[in-house]
């Protein structure tokens, strides 16, 4: 695996692979990598022949009072990590690289509608972010397929509407969460969790599986986000939001089937996300 932090020898390097009619797969990350990162790599590597995983701690998406300084950066092991995956090319850019200007002089890009709410009304503007750093990784590399998590939903959903709003010729693909033995959603900031905490937060995806029992089974849906708010102050978390919405992020309606339950809450100073897709009846 190749290692580049320069934009003109990461072109230059596609351009080759591009002459030879290979397909090209993009896995966006910010680092500190898991086996839910590895499981986007392995869905890259199934549907591509060259694949670009990035390593970026993209400040754009970070707020006041956020994690930007403490977030973890463990490029050595990340590194062994990708080739052991079969990751063929790094991308691992400086700041500055990516960046030229001061970040409030930078010109962004905006998803309306879909980045509002849920996590984009937690953390405002850092959907703008994301959607700035991926158009741009996107413009760079320019794959045939770019891989993202289910995990962060939203985030899925505001680049697949990016893509189509702005017509890249690039497929989305979403890959399933990955979870630990005890059922927590892996991230990377779950290392943020003293012993304590890591025992208390497998709760988290447990009141969520139990909710969407309910709401499968008819249950109200206002008395059971109550309850499940309630639920899960009761375990030790703080809720940030608990809500049902249609599979495309609008709102549930009589007629929707197809929806997700979707959660943000903080134990401690860490901050959690979780979803379950579910089947609503008729």
């Amino acid at each position: 695996m190749h290692t580049l932090r320069e934009i003109p020898d990461l072109r230059t390097t596609l351009n080759h692979h591009r002459r030879r009619g290979q397909r090209i797969g993009l896995v966006p990350t910010m680092g500190n990598l898991h086996a839910g990162h590895l499981a986007l790599v392995a869905a890259a590597r199934e549907r591509c022949d060259v694949v670009v995983a990035t390593i970026f701690v993209n400040p754009m998406q970070f707020g006041a009072g956020e994690d930007l300084a403490a977030y973890p950066r463990t490029l050595s092991d990340d590194q062994a990590q990708l080739e052991a995956a079969g990751c063929d090319l790094l991308f691992a850019p400086a700041v500055d690289i990516v960046y030229p200007r001061p970040l409030e002089s930078q010109t962004r890009v905006r998803v309306p509608e879909v980045s509002e709410g849920l996590c984009g009304g937690s953390r405002p503007g850092h959907f703008d972010g994301v959607a700035t750093i991926v158009a741009m990784l996107f413009n760079l590399v320019q794959p045939d397929v770019a891989c993202f998590g289910q995990k962060d939903y939203q985030q899925l959903a505001v680049i697949q509407r990016l893509v189509d709003d702005l017509h890249f010729p690039i497929e989305i693909q979403g890959v399933p969460i990955v979870r630990d033995e005890d059922g927590l959603a892996l991230s990377s900031r779950n290392a943020y969790l003293d012993t304590h905490q890591r025992a208390i937060a497998p709760r988290f995806y447990s009141i969520l599986r139990e909710l969407r029992q309910h709401l499968e089974e008819g249950a109200g849906v206002d008395t059971t986000l109550a309850g499940g708010l309630a639920r899960l102050g009761e375990a030790g978390f703080v809720p940030d939001y608990l809500e049902l919405r249609a599979e495309d992020l609008g709102p549930v309606t009589a007629t929707t089937r197809d929806a997700i339950l979707l959660a943000a809450v903080r134990l401690g100073t860490t901050r959690l996300i979780d979803n379950q897709p579910l089947l609503l009846p008729r």
